[in-house]
């Protein structure tokens, strides 16, 4: 029986049919994938109970792995494999962690909306998430569809973001909930990265907003005025109409387009076991993208 999607809302999201992830695929079947993502953003495959070998050969079917910002942070991420973002509140025997840990509150940047490696060049094109252990009540996880939310920008929102800039930078968004990143972290952190506020989706061809939780400037505007704008684009984008909500139950992987959708995870109690991880690929196109350079931040 061939691969079917079933529609999860108005503008985008899809429930993948007939498929078992258990089994390798072709190049064939990727394309198949890569067309579907193009059109519904996120696609959505249910209780599918892989493990995380298995998560990995599907993931390598659409890029190298994004592991950048891992680099920094491997020792608390040592219980899965190197290419295997840990998005759990489990310590490395599997225990849960205190909710004041160090770790714990970092995590609660994942929170804000976001879209994932907005922060460096390349950025992340597809994200892979899988709930191996889901809490009994929350942590859902909310994506966004910025291309319909550009599509309903205002005009005069439209005209304000047309051609400017976002400054990214990896350690923003903690930052704005009071979470202060060590020195040791600040040093090794990649430096900041600038992206057009209005992207084209490669896919699909329509215009996107990029922005999220990672954008702390826009470039020529004075800081107070860039934020601002920032916060309109977001909380346009973010309104109900656009937004789908994801209950998570063990098995299930969602996979998502960072090009075209934010994302945030919601509030659970922290003293039950949320076990979920992550695989992302590089968007190697996006390092060709152009920068608006320091003479475009002087104007």
């Amino acid at each position: 029986m061939p691969i079917s999607f079933k529609p999860l809302h108005q503008h985008f999201a899809a429930e993948v049919r007939d498929f078992d992830m258990r089994q390798p695929i072709d190049a064939a079947v990727a394309c198949v994938f890569e067309t579907a993502i193009d059109r519904y953003g996120i696609l959505v495959f249910p209780a599918q109970q892989v493990d995380d070998a298995r998560q990995l050969a599907f993931t390598a079917n659409f890029g190298p792995p994004d592991i950048g910002r891992k680099n920094a942070v491997k020792s608390a991420e040592i219980r899965l494999p190197e290419e295997m973002i840990d998005l759990s509140n489990l310590d490395e025997n599997g225990y849960v962690i205190d909710p004041d840990h160090r770790r714990v509150l970092s995590l609660l940047g994942t929170r804000l909306w976001h879209s994932d490696s907005s922060y460096q060049r390349p950025a992340a094109k597809y994200s892979m998430l899988r709930a191996v252990t889901v809490p009994r009540w929350g942590g859902e996880t909310e994506f966004a569809d910025c291309r319909a939310a550009y599509d309903a920008l205002p005009d005069m929102l439209r005209v304000e973001a047309a051609e400017r800039f976002a400054e990214h930078w990896v350690h923003h968004s903690r930052s704005t909930l009071g979470w202060e990143p060590t020195e040791e972290e600040i040093r090794g952190a990649m430096p900041p990265v600038r992206w057009p506020l209005v992207r084209v989706h490669p896919g699909s061809g329509r215009k996107v907003l990029y922005i999220g939780a990672h954008a702390r400037r826009v470039i020529g505007m004075a800081l107070p005025a860039g934020r601002i704008l920032l916060r309109d684009l977001l909380e346009h984008a973010t309104q109900p109409e656009f937004v789908y909500r994801h209950a998570w139950r063990p098995g299930d992987l969602v996979l998502w387009d960072n090009r075209s959708v934010m994302h945030r995870g919601c509030r659970y109690d922290l003293r039950q076991i949320r076990d979920m991880r992550r695989t992302t690929v590089l968007d190697l196109a996006s390092i060709s993208e152009p920068d608006c350079g320091e003479e475009r931040e002087a104007a």
